[in-house]
């Protein structure tokens, strides 16, 4: 398999680099000493930084102001983003956008493609459901009416729901068909609950309480909230990879300096060990996530539908990433959880994605499934 990099990706890599270069971890309060959110909002300055770099319309065609590039893109550029543990919406804004490309009406493409390319409209989605464990297309009700939609529910744990202009939120119809609902965050009988993320961000629980949508705001496709959501997985492993790479870096550093009996303790062999062990985590979850980018970019056929290769990346992704926060937070001591230190940052963002779209337990559980629907030959 060669995953080899376009020069267009490898340029988005550069770009995202430059605009992330002057990013800071510690630019906002630290979650283990907050009571509620570290901040009311995104990162503003950076999401303007992030449009003027082209980098929100990177997977947007060219007519809608975009680079068309693909998800390959998208994730060696959230990739970097969880290096410094950037504060905004990137997957989510990317994901809707392009789902929105994808599925939706010429018109509403029109409407909203240009201004979120832009930076101007924020999007955001509701994934996780009425319990994060549920599928989230149950927790929402579509019911058709003579001039559109309504919709009745309940979506919890929505990333920066209160900073977005749009919630993207799945649902289902009276025969159980999934539907995609670009709902405004300002609509009549949409109330936000605040919530706060393991990582320390500023989330939401979003009600709906009869919320009418016209008919060019619902995407009936078939497929689609399947699509989003195996594009929202692998993004979430993109950004898994980023962080573990980060935070071996920082261990790298930490104990070619730190020493012990006269020695950095990077020359004992535990320590030499430990640190192996975590970079075959890494290079492990690094082959898989480009698995399964390349099996949504490409719709390429396989053993199993792209499912099954999304499901074997989180599953590398959630437990590698726990293991290499872990195994940094031991090498560091007691130093690890200090909160002037950005190690203690990096595991509430690690725990985050690990649970996010699904543990590992769930996604065995998934890839399970596929196992037994498809003979393996």
């Amino acid at each position: 398999m060669d995953f080899t990099f376009t020069e267009e990706q490898q340029a988005a890599v550069e770009a995202a680099k430059a605009v992330f270069a002057d990013v800071v971890p510690d630019s906002v309060p630290s979650p283990a000493l907050t009571a509620g959110a570290v901040a009311d909002d995104i990162d503003r300055p950076l999401w303007r930084k992030l449009a003027d770099a082209d980098l929100l319309s990177l997977v947007l065609a060219p007519e809608y102001g975009g680079a068309g590039l693909d998800p390959i893109a998208l994730c060696l550029v959230l990739r970097e983003s969880a290096r410094v543990l950037a504060r905004v919406p990137l997957l989510e804004n990317s994901a809707a956008a392009l789902a929105v490309q994808t599925y939706a009406t010429d018109a509403l493409r029109a409407d909203l493609l240009p201004r979120a390319g832009r930076g101007e409209l924020v999007l955001t989605v509701a994934a996780a459901g009425r319990t994060g464990h549920d599928p989230a297309e149950l927790a929402v009700t579509a019911r058709r009416e003579k001039t559109g939609w309504a919709l009745d529910g309940m979506q919890t744990a929505v990333p920066w729901a209160q900073s977005a202009d749009r919630i993207l939120v799945p649902a289902h119809t009276d025969d159980g068909t999934a539907v995609l609902a670009l709902v405004p965050r300002l609509q009549s009988g949409v109330r936000l609950d605040d919530q706060t993320s393991t990582n320390g961000e500023r989330h939401a629980q979003v009600h709906l309480d009869s919320v009418r949508l016209h008919d060019e705001e619902v995407i009936t496709a078939p497929g689609a909230w399947e699509w989003l959501r195996a594009l929202l997985t692998t993004g979430t492993c993109a950004l898994a990879l980023g962080l573990g790479q980060a935070v071996l870096t920082m261990t790298s550093a930490y104990t070619s300096k730190r020493e012990q009996f006269g020695f950095p303790v990077a020359t004992f062999q535990a320590v030499a060990v430990q640190a192996a062990d975590r970079y075959i985590d890494l290079r492990a979850m690094e082959a898989t996530l480009w698995q399964a980018a390349w099996r949504i970019s490409s719709g390429a056929n396989g053993a199993l539908p792209p499912a099954g290769d999304v499901a074997v990346a989180k599953i590398w992704a959630s437990e590698g990433v726990r293991r290499v926060v872990q195994t940094a937070q031991h090498l560091h001591g007691g130093f690890g959880a200090d909160t002037d230190y950005a190690l203690h940052r990096y595991h509430a963002w690690a725990k985050q994605l690990e649970l996010s779209l699904g543990p590992a337990a769930a996604h065995e559980e998934a890839l399970g499934d596929l196992l037994a629907a498809h003979a393996l030959g």
